[in-house]
């Protein structure tokens, strides 16, 4: 008997992503190769540290124009719901015991898989706004001195969050048997699907049980 498999992503929001993940990690450690001199070396990636400086601030609007699409295809199903709420209450029990029984059903997105996607949107919008103001090429001319040095300081805040919110998704991920295929093969498993995500299995399949 063959495995049903429901379709969760599509070819152009897969490739989407991962164009996503390519960028954030070329901006990512051009970032960090800027940001303090132990790390220096990694300019050597980038062909030297003016072109590190260059591709940089360019690389980072790569990865929000992108990931604007991700968001217009995808906030609606990442809207917070009264089922998140207690999927947040009753995630101790998931993550310290691996008990799931406590777990309430959730759509196509559980809170913390929400959380990732609104952390993931404010950070950018932080990184994009502040990255402007010391953008020495076109705008730090016209921006003081005192507010380029805030900027600085919330543009890496806001890159360790979002470092840290990409662990915890990749994590997950790896840790949640099958859902690797959902951005891989843009299918999950029928199984896989009910038992993670009942209100959408639900959707999919057409079945009120």
């Amino acid at each position: 008997m063959s495995t049903r498999y429901i379709q969760r992503y599509t070819d152009n929001q897969r490739i989407n992503h991962w164009l996503v993940v390519l960028l954030f990690g070329l901006a990512g450690f051009s970032g960090l190769a800027l940001f303090h001199p132990s790390l220096f070396f990694l300019t050597q990636l980038f062909g030297g540290p003016q072109w590190t400086r260059i591709l940089h601030p360019y690389l980072g609007i790569g990865v929000v124009l992108l990931f604007l699409l991700m968001f217009v295809a995808l906030r609606g199903a990442n809207l917070w719901r009264r089922e998140d709420t207690e999927w947040i209450k009753a995630a101790p029990e998931l993550v310290l015991h691996g008990d799931e029984s406590g777990m309430p059903a959730v759509g196509k997105y559980n809170a913390g898989q929400k959380l990732v996607f609104w952390s993931m949107s404010i950070c950018l919008t932080v990184l994009l706004l502040t990255g402007v103001l010391f953008w020495q090429a076109w705008f730090a001319n016209s921006v003081p001195i005192g507010l380029q040095r805030v900027a600085v300081v919330l543009h890496a805040l806001a890159a360790f969050v979002m470092s840290l919110t990409a662990v915890v998704h990749i994590y997950a991920a790896i840790w949640v048997k099958g859902t690797l295929r959902a951005m891989t093969q843009g299918s999950v498993s029928s199984g896989w699907a009910k038992h993670h995500h009942l209100l959408w299995w639900r959707e999919k399949v057409g079945r009120p049980e």
